[in-house]
């Protein structure tokens, strides 16, 4: 009996490993945005068209020594995409951050200032912005917070407001994605 259980036992554990999916950074940015992998989808990704999408940003996690999931979404977006074949060049990504987010963007001396530790997101905005991400911060928020250019890390750029920056970008192709 004790044999049979642990034969069953075994069976599961190799059945369920067998099923379970890794999940997989790459080939854009390796530090950020695994992504499973799936096969045969009904909806099929076209390598041929571009991909322009524009990701609302607004909420940050409540801890200060946390990443920003909503930001990292730019970067599976373009692993996962990247995965099933499309080229780089046919990938544009922008982030829109705002409210509760705009803390996510400050330099480690300005984020350590106000919260007393560094930015858990300095590496990845880094690594996005490395690649071509084009990420904006919304004035209101900005003045709202007390956030000057200087605070912000470098490459991020300042728009008038949040509601701008998606109405321009839309207006350039993005489709905008809020989770």
């Amino acid at each position: 009996m004790k044999l049979t259980l642990i034969t069953i036992f075994l069976s599961i554990v190799f059945i369920n490993r067998s099923i379970a999916q890794e999940k997989a950074s790459g080939p854009i940015i390796y530090e950020y945005g695994k992504v499973y992998k799936v096969e045969n989808p009904d909806i099929k990704v076209d390598p041929t068209q571009e991909y322009k999408a524009v990701f609302d940003v607004a909420g940050s996690p409540k801890g200060h020594d946390k990443i920003n999931a909503s930001i990292e979404t730019g970067a599976r977006f373009l692993n996962m995409h990247a995965q099933s074949g499309v080229s780089k060049e046919n990938l544009k990504v922008a982030l829109v951050l705002h409210g509760g987010a705009s803390k996510d963007v400050l330099t480690n001396e300005a984020y350590n200032k106000k919260y007393g530790v560094d930015n858990p997101n300095l590496k990845m905005v880094n690594a996005l912005t490395k690649v071509g991400v084009h990420i904006y911060l919304c004035g209101q928020s900005a003045a709202y917070n007390t956030i000057k250019k200087e605070d912000m890390i470098p490459g991020t750029q300042l728009s008038l407001s949040a509601m701008t920056a998606l109405v321009l970008l839309q207006n350039q192709g993005y489709r905008l994605i809020k989770f």
